[in-house]
């Protein structure tokens, strides 16, 4: 097969045309006309001197130069030159045989490239068929035209194959678009309360350059279909953008109302926060507390410097009720020590052993008790203890009262010597109870117990 690839089926109409039949007395000679003929010469060098010499069978040069091809059972002259030999005249029109061959094997081994496009081809066959009409050419005409034929077969059985392969591209392509608008309309459908709308936004700009993508590494689809599928894809994307410009519309509303809502919890929390009314102010900054977060959100920015403010007036108030609190807490300290020294003084009144004993013991526990509600409060949890150990010294000083009044009364005798035996058995009891009492606060309270019933027992016998 003669190598003929610089040909293409684009430029067969570039070939030179077959020279008219007319006589010419001055033609040109074949080397001149080798010059003006690249494809000539080209194919010339191709062709073999077998194919060449079996191409000239087909044709003669007359007496007066004319150059006949046989078709058939007749002939036809394809061109005159009188001023060169008959072999010279012969080569030239089997060279243009050979060209023509050439270009129609190109165009076979060009109709099986996965490349080539029914526009091509019907441009080729439309060339290809235009110049094998009458071509000027020495050589077996008949079997250009039989391949010709051929090869017409074999280009609509291609264009066929072309055109199913194009209509299952664009199946393809329709439904990987398909799915890219399905895609799209499933999100504009999913909208919600719940939405992220940030990620959405983020899922539809991925979709877009899918479709920008498909549209540039896909085949072409129908106008229409194409146009089709972006309308569903703009619609959806639409729907997205309109809802979520709604949402961002009613976020700036909630949370300009929120604003609105924490000044004026920020307005009452800077209007308490010199207040010294310690417990009913604590009890309001709760209440505002509450109602800040039910208030909403304004904002990361606006939330920020909103809680601020509101946390500064706050912290003003809570710091001086502390602080206030510290002060109290050191007064009762004192308070306590002083009520201690106190405590040493009235119990060193006790025990007393006669009637002027408790007297001068009463009066002295009076002065004590008198300077004691005047010191004041003492920390809460110290108040049971030290109460209790001045209750149990005027619980001393009461016995001893009574014990003298009972030795005036004759009758008392009998109940003293009961009342006796009941304090020795509470005092046994006593002393099993804070043996085994593990507890110490429980165990100081018992101990005062039996302290103040053993001081009775004391006064009684």
């Amino acid at each position: 097969m003669p190598n003929t690839a610089a040909s293409t089926p684009e430029n067969v109409s570039a070939t030179p045309q077959a020279t008219p039949a007319v006589p010419k007395p001055h033609a040109p000679t074949p080397a001149a006309l080798a010059k003006t003929a690249p494809k000539v010469a080209n194919a010339q060098v191709a062709g073999s001197q077998e194919e060449l010499a079996q191409a000239e069978s087909f044709g003669r040069v007359a007496d007066d130069g004319t150059v006949f091809v046989r078709e058939g059972e007749s002939e036809r002259a394809v061109g005159q030159y009188a001023d060169t030999d008959a072999q010279s005249a012969l080569r030239l029109f089997a060279t243009r045989y050979l060209d023509l061959k050439a270009r129609l094997q190109v165009f076979a081994t060009r109709l099986s490239s996965p490349q080539i496009k029914i526009r091509e081809i019907d441009e080729s066959l439309k060339n290809l068929t235009q110049e094998l009409v009458e071509p000027a050419v020495v050589g077996d005409i008949a079997a250009l035209k039989e391949q010709l034929a051929s090869l017409s077969e074999e280009a609509q059985k291609r264009k066929e194959e072309i055109t199913e392969a194009r209509k299952a591209a664009v199946a393809k392509a329709i439904e990987e678009r398909t799915a890219i608008v399905e895609q799209a309309e499933a999100l504009a459908q999913s909208l919600g309360n719940s939405t992220n709308w940030r990620q959405t936004a983020d899922k539809f700009r991925e979709l877009f350059e899918q479709w920008q993508a498909h549209q540039r590494s896909s085949v072409r689809i129908d106008r229409a279909q194409a146009d089709e599928l972006w309308k569903r894809f703009s619609a959806a994307r639409t729907s997205f953008n309109q809802a979520r410009r709604k949402w961002a519309q009613s976020r700036d509303a909630q949370r300009a109302q929120a604003k609105s809502l924490k000044e004026a919890i920020i307005e009452q929390a800077e209007s308490l926060k010199d207040s010294t009314d310690w417990a009913n102010t604590s009890r309001q900054f709760n209440e505002l507390m509450e109602q800040w977060k039910q208030s909403g959100r304004a904002g990361r920015q606006e939330d920020d410097a909103l809680w601020a403010r509101f946390r500064a007036a706050a912290d003003t108030f809570f710091n001086a009720r502390q602080a206030d609190r510290d002060q109290t807490s050191q007064t009762e300290r004192d308070n306590l020590a002083k009520k201690e020294a106190l405590l040493v003084k009235a119990e060193a009144l006790v025990p007393v052993h006669d009637e002027q004993a408790a007297k001068q013991a009463r009066e002295a526990l009076a002065a004590i008790q008198e300077e004691w509600d005047a010191i004041g409060f003492v920390p809460r949890q110290e108040v049971r203890r030290i109460e209790s150990r001045l209750d149990a010294v005027e619980q001393q000083i009461k016995a001893a009262e009574d014990a003298v009044w009972s030795q005036t009364d004759p009758e008392t005798d009998a109940r003293k010597s009961e009342f006796t035996a009941q304090l020795e058995a509470q005092l046994a009891q006593l002393d099993q109870q804070i043996a085994a009492e593990t507890d110490e606060a429980r165990k100081a309270k018992l101990q005062a117990e039996r302290a103040t019933k053993e001081q009775w027992l004391n006064a009684v016998r």
